[in-house]
């Protein structure tokens, strides 16, 4: 995308500055991934730019050492380079900007320490070498330019197309912080390799605010300019290396793109709002590809594995928790296009599509599962040894048919297990142990593990062990790996003792605090076993006594060659190196060697003393021009240096010049089973290889030995090196896909390094053999549904994925029994690998079976799987009143009936603790008089829904069921609230129309319709008495007033304006004298009298279908229970009382007698159900 220079305000004090020289850029593509240092990405769109950033607070802790950079161009050159190629299976990250996220190629500038001043010092291998100063001191032929005008902007990017191109552009911006925008730019741009540039803001419009720069990885000439979305939101673009522009308007404001590895025109946008848009006209025009696409989670189709170039692979957000990985192709991604590679829902930011290699993961109960597709083939779960049980895991790099995964295992927080897998990407064993791991500048994990350009199968890595940090080196992929032998002589001559194992040189492998920097390690494909690296040597890697070290020979020896701080950049394909050094003083030399380090000569670059904020030189290394930027003091102009080394050089090389050097490990030529000769100049030749004069190599081929094997999949290497089977491995296992009549391959225990070359050899006794597949009983059978989960919800479809771990998968028969009466068979297991589609129409707990079998036995695999349905309300069914120290029911109704599992939470008065059941309805005792809050929380799935009811709690009252005109019926909403004001407004028309005492009357008015109401009488205080006789003679006396008032229409009032409603004594009360006494025949009678007329009533209401104003009936049904179904645990199932099912009105009393609703069906339309059920008191 872009290189950014940015700089914050300025002050006296020391300026930092972070310089990013890159040639190649991965477009925005992770914010926070675990992150190798140097491995590859594949199927990215690449850049070529600068990033300088200005800071002026302290560098922050971890920032260490020297920061290398080169100028080579690298569009799919290798490693060696930083590049976050590492790819998690779950990460967050900052979307709000696009911004670069992987570069390549940088110089760092930045103030690591306070320096002492002076004079600059340089060393070699024997001692000073620095030549003279003064009036014959050596110059560079340069030139400077001050972009005038822009000593205000704080950031900038350039871009320098290479490849005998001789335009650089340049992209300055002021970035008021505050405000999070651009205020200013400016555009320059250079014809003559830096010596002039032209500002551009006429021809891109004056007023016009740029915001960032892109530029086609396939075609350099195509330059893309973003305005600033808070001004406009435009794209210019330029296909003349950005000499002319054209612009046009966009509708969505651009977070990243990612360009096609081949198509120049091609592009993916990805908008604010999660939508992925493309363009085939290089931005032209723009179509919407998806919606809900998940940041940095899609992907260009690789040739020769996807079916066509204009494939995306994209992750889609379904709902929170729930992601789906679908392709589409380019100009047509609807949903009769879309393919769903990944049978069900992945976990969110878990897509990666690396290379030839996909992976998805998917949590289950919790615990991460991941898959991996090897081109493109179908899912299978990756294989790491069966007791890592991985926190975290990354994928730090797919190259050469092979994948490197970062694993922190349950007993590490700080560092990573690196495990390698075989080709296929399924089976994976440890490579190294403990490897260090550190917080990216952008939120990422990063582990310190860098891969060595021009070295295949060269690695370092630091390892924490014993609480010490040390470096280690391997040569054949992470076989084998060893400690960095020290110099043997410091700079001043002097001897160095240091003794392995217990002293050893160790690097800094891990990137600067800068987002845009590389670190401080670098090595060159055109430069084969040149390694410059900033470390320290003794027992462990410290931040201490940090100097720049350099080798030849591919880490076999190393050579100090500062003792401070130096950026140290590669010049004509390594052919000879340019150091400056780290300093907030200004200086105008750098240092030059053509021998690899061994000597270095010190040049003059600029007159006046210059602030170095960064160094660029050209991609591709076709001409030696680099160009410096910098300022004179911290107010002044930008001012770009251009250095032209062509005057240092006399001669391009000729053969003579060359001398080959054998690439070995501590002498043992035969690595990754070849013997590799490079060819590189001789320390005495001054000369320019040039592009026609490139390294060459030759090889040749080894016998296979056993360290060119490494443990198969379920070994593990013991202490004398052998490889032999893990506690918890059964060498005997095979697969299932093994079927009677094929052969199959058994493991030796070893298998050959990935694209390890030798041949012959031990090759026979270590490589797997191939041998018949015999035929077995199906053995380790798994059934799981494909999203992971244990619910589902009525009526949706689900798919049970059925796994055989053992047996003859093509004669395994399977069945699979729902559990709810329905079942299925499979002759043979490849006919059911999409899985098994089913709905259910109920909701319950279902027990799923299935049951693999052929002619040599069974196995057996089962599921409980909860169906629910949503719930949509509740009512907490309480009295009113109930009496002290006697028994209430306290009953939950739930709509609709069956919603499968459920929890009941009950909060009952003061109580700090709740009472949890799992069934509908709990029996409590109150045990003081007064005014109680029960509330009772249903959870069913992931809803939660409440209702609570307000309990009078009395020892002596009685109660009447009243009943209204009929025009009370045609004004009721039948709410809560409502309930409740006219109850209020019933209570003092008693009081007025009997003149009782407010403390003696409570009234509730009943949900449903017809509008019933119930009145309680209660005793005065001033009146109770110690025998219950008197109490109830008193009760007695308060209800004859009270319908002797209801009979003479004395209780009236007035709903609304012309409303009057008259209340009356409902025909029976469904509530009689209550009495606390077990002395008293007489309640007892009553009560027992009560429900015998009640019962009555609904038997002759049943058959006669006469209307009773104010009764509203509960309807019992008859629980059928399903064939091999577990009944839910749910309340409305498990009453035998009246609160079962109910009706709100006698003309629907027939069908409510004869039907349930199943599942989780509406009711009839005729039918109202009330937002809350009726209550009573019993």
């Amino acid at each position: 995308m872009e290189g950014r220079l940015i700089f914050l305000p300025k002050s006296d004090h020391a300026i930092r500055f972070w310089i990013l020289m890159t040639c190649v850029v991965i477009f925005q593509r992770a914010n926070s991934e675990i992150t190798c240092r140097s491995c590859r990405r594949g199927n990215v769109g690449l850049a070529r730019e600068l990033l300088v950033e200005f800071a002026t607070q302290e560098t922050p802790s971890g920032l260490k050492g020297e920061v290398f950079g080169d100028e080579e161009e690298a569009a799919g050159a290798g490693s060696g380079r930083l590049r976050r190629a590492s790819s998690p299976l779950k990460k967050t990250g900052n979307t709000d900007k696009p911004h670069p996220v992987d570069q390549d190629f940088l110089c760092d500038g930045s103030k690591k320490r306070p320096r002492r001043s002076g004079d600059d010092k340089v060393g070699q291998s024997g001692g000073r070498a620095e030549r003279r100063v003064g009036q014959d001191e050596l110059k560079l032929n340069s030139s400077t330019f001050a972009l005038t005008g822009d000593s205000s902007h704080n950031q900038a990017m350039v871009h320098w197309s290479g490849q005998n191109s001789s335009v650089i552009l340049m992209l300055t911006k002021l970035h008021d912080f505050n405000l999070n925008s651009v205020t200013e730019s400016s555009l320059w741009r250079s014809t003559d390799y830096g010596a002039t540039y032209q500002k551009l803001n006429d021809k891109v419009g004056a007023k016009t605010i740029l915001s960032y720069l892109y530029v086609s990885p396939n075609n350099k000439r195509k330059i893309m300019l973003l305005t600033d979305p808070e001004v406009e939101s435009s794209l210019l673009i330029s296909s003349d290396e950005g000499a002319t522009y054209q612009k046009y308007r966009l509708s969505f404001y651009i977070l990243s793109l990612l360009f096609h590895p081949e198509q120049e025109d091609w592009i993916l946008a990805y908008s604010h709002e999660q939508k992925l848009y493309s363009s085939v006209e290089f931005g032209r025009r723009w179509q919407l590809v998806h919606e809900r696409v998940a940041p940095n989670r899609f992907y260009w189709s690789k040739m020769g594995l996807d079916k066509e170039p204009g494939l995306i692979h994209l992750e889609t957000t379904i709902s929170e928790g729930q992601a789906m990985y679908v392709t589409c192709k380019l100009q047509n991604c609807t949903d009769a296009n879309k393919v769903k590679p990944f049978p069900g829902y992945i976990d969110p930011n878990s897509l990666v599509v690396q290379d030839e290699y996909v992976f998805v993961q998917v949590s289950t109960a919790g615990k991460p599962v991941y898959y991996v597709s090897a081109k493109r083939d179908v899912f299978t779960p990756m294989k790491l040894p069966k007791y890592t049980l991985p926190k975290d895991l990354h994928v730090i790099s797919t190259d050469e048919n092979r994948v490197v995964a970062a694993v922190q295992e349950w007993n590490q927080n700080e560092t990573y297990n690196l495990y390698v897998s075989d080709t296929s990407g399924v089976y994976y064993t440890l490579a190294l142990e403990n490897v260090v791991s550190s917080m990216g500048p952008e939120g990422n994990m990063m582990v310190d593990l860098y891969e060595v350009a021009g070295i295949k199968g060269m690695f370092l890595a630091n390892r924490k062990a014993h609480k010490q940090v040390k470096t280690y080196i391997t040569y054949n992929r992470g076989r084998d790996w060893r400690l960095l032998q020290a110099p043997d002589k410091d700079l001043r001559g002097n001897n160095i003792r240091c003794i392995l194992p217990y002293c050893s040189l160790h690097l800094h492998l891990h990137v600067s605090a800068n987002p845009y920097t590389s670190g401080n390690i670098a090595s060159r494909d055109s430069a084969p076993g040149i390694i410059l690296a900033s470390g320290s040597f003794g027992s462990e890697l410290t931040n201490r006594n940090i100097s720049v070290y350099i080798t030849s020979d591919a880490g076999n020896t190393w050579r100090q060659i500062f003792k401070e701080e130096y950026a140290v950049l590669y010049l004509d394909q390594g052919g000879a190196l340019v150091a400056i050094r780290h300093t907030p003083l200004p200086i105008r030399h750098l240092w030059l060697s053509f021998d690899e380090g061994r000597q270095w000569s010190k040049y003059s670059f600029i007159s006046t003393p210059l602030f170095v904020d960064g160094v660029l030189g050209e991609p591709g290394e076709e001409t030696l021009i680099m160009t410096i930027f910098g300022h004179v003091s911290h107010r002044s102009e930008w001012q770009l240096v251009k250095i032209d080394f062509r005057s240092i050089f006399n001669r391009r090389c000729t053969e003579a010049d060359y001398q080959t050097w054998h690439l070995h490990n501590q002498g043992e030529p035969c690595l990754m089973g070849v013997k590799r000769i490079y060819r590189k100049l001789k320390p005495t030749s001054r000369c320019v290889m040039g592009k026609l004069r490139s390294v060459s190599m030759v090889s040749g081929p080894c016998d296979c030995t056993e360290a060119d094997f490494e443990c198969d999949y379920g070994y593990e290497r013991r202490t004398d090196g052998k490889c032999s089977p893990a506690f918890w491995f059964h060498p005997s296992v095979i697969s299932r896909r093994c079927a009677a009549g094929m052969t199959f391959l058994n493991s030796t225990g070893y298998r050959k390094v990935v694209s390890n070359n030798c041949t012959a050899g031990v090759i026979m006794e270590y490589t797997a053999r191939r041998q018949q597949c015999p035929m077995q009983a199906p053995k380790g059978l798994h059934l799981v549904t494909s999203e992971g989960t244990l619910t589902a919800a009525v009526g949706a479809n689900v798919t049970f994925l059925v796994f055989l771990e053992q047996g003859d998968g093509a004669r395994t028969s399977i069945t699979l029994d729902f559990g709810d009466g329905h079942a299925v068979t499979y002759s043979n297991l490849s006919s059911i690998e999409d899985g098994i589609k089913y709905v259910y129409k109920t909701a319950g707990i279902f027990r799923v079976t299935a049951v693999g079998e052929n002619s040599l036995g069974s196995d057996t695999a089962i599921l409980h799987l909860h169906i629910l349905c949503q719930l949509e309300y509740i009512h907490l069914s309480a009295p009113f009143v109930a009496v002290r120290n006697k028994e209430v029911n306290l009953t939950a109704v739930l709509w609709p009936g069956q919603v499968g599992t459920v929890t009941y939470i009950w909060w009952i008065g003061n109580n700090t603790e709740p009472i949890i059941t799992l069934e509908g309805s709990v029996t409590y005792t109150f045990s003081q008089e007064g005014i109680s809050t029960v509330t009772l929380q249903v959870s069913v799935g992931n809803t939660i829904l409440q209702d609570r009811k307000t309990i009078f709690v009395h020892e002596y009252f009685q109660s009447h069921l009243l009943a209204f005109s009929s025009n009370m019926d045609d004004h009721n909403p039948d709410v809560p609230e409502w309930r409740l004001d006219v109850s209020r407004v019933i209570k003092y028309s008693f009081i007025q129309a009997t003149g009782v005492s407010e403390d003696q009357v409570l009234v509730s008015v009943l949900p449903g319709l017809p509008t019933t109401a119930e009145l309680f009488l209660l005793l005065d205080k001033e009146f109770i008495q110690g025998r219950p006789e008197k109490n109830a003679a008193h009760l007695s006396q308060l209800s004859e007033v009270m319908l002797s008032a209801l009979n003479q229409n004395l209780v009236k009032f007035t709903l609304r304006p012309g409303v009057q409603v008259t209340v009356f004594a409902a025909h029976l009360s469904a509530a009689p004298l209550v009495d606390s006494s077990e002395n008293h025949s007489t309640s007892a009678t009553l009560m027992l009298l009560s429900l015998v007329v009640v019962g009555l009533a609904v038997f002759v209401i049943y058959k006669f279908k006469r209307k009773i104003p104010g009764l509203n009936v509960y309807a019992q049904m008859q629980n059928e229970k399903e064939q091999e179904m577990m009944s839910p645990a749910n309340p409305t199932e498990a009453m035998a009382g009246p609160e079962r099912d109910m009706v709100h009105s006698l003309e629907t009393l027939d069908t409510a007698f004869n039907s349930q609703p199943v599942g989780c069906k509406k009711p009839p339309a005729h039918v109202k159900f009330s937002a809350e059920l009726p209550t009573y008191v019993v």
